[in-house]
């Protein structure tokens, strides 16, 4: 085994003993169950994204708001489709004993999936937000529930590793 192997939780002084073939099947099953904690939140923002222009007051809503729905709709679609598809990929192509290829495409969707989603969820906030106050207040509250997706999710992480290279 090649105890050098670094990957995301481990420096070399902490090195797994593994073979790279164990990581692989290691790093893809915290991928798959990563994307297990985050799929309900999309579902369930695309659900209620698809029962709201049933709703009556549906036509009484702006331009702005018609327009902030729909691209939140597509986010939201584009956030599903990105984070369902490395369980299709890895589904489809398991027996082509290529798992790092799998494991590498899988991060890339489940990260551009994850921004689509943060995306996804500031739309929905600045709907309700532009349907309940003024310009001013979705302006604040909007530009806050991004930056907050922003930091947590991308900006936090990405300091991590850097400060660790």
């Amino acid at each position: 085994m090649d105890a050098s192997v670094e990957d995301s939780e481990t420096g070399p002084a902490e090195a797994r003993e593994e073979t790279e073939k164990e990581r692989l099947d290691r790093n893809l099953a915290e991928l798959l169950q990563e994307l297990r904690v985050a799929l309900p939140g999309v579902q369930v923002l695309f659900a209620f994204l698809l029962v709201v222009p049933f709703n009556q007051r549906f036509a009484d809503i702006t331009g702005f708001q018609r327009t902030v729905y729909f691209v939140t709709l597509l986010l939201a679609t584009g956030a599903s489709a990105c984070l369902i598809a490395p369980t299709a990929h890895h589904r489809i192509e398991f027996r082509q004993q290529d798992k790092k290829r799998i494991v590498f495409g899988a991060t890339k969707l489940a990260v551009f999936g994850l921004a689509l989603l943060a995306a996804a969820m500031t739309g929905a906030v600045m709907l309700i937000t532009d349907f309940l106050y003024h310009q001013t207040t979705v302006v604040i509250v909007a530009g806050g529930v991004a930056l907050l997706f922003i930091v947590l999710w991308f900006a936090w992480p990405v300091k991590r590793l850097l400060d660790s290279h």
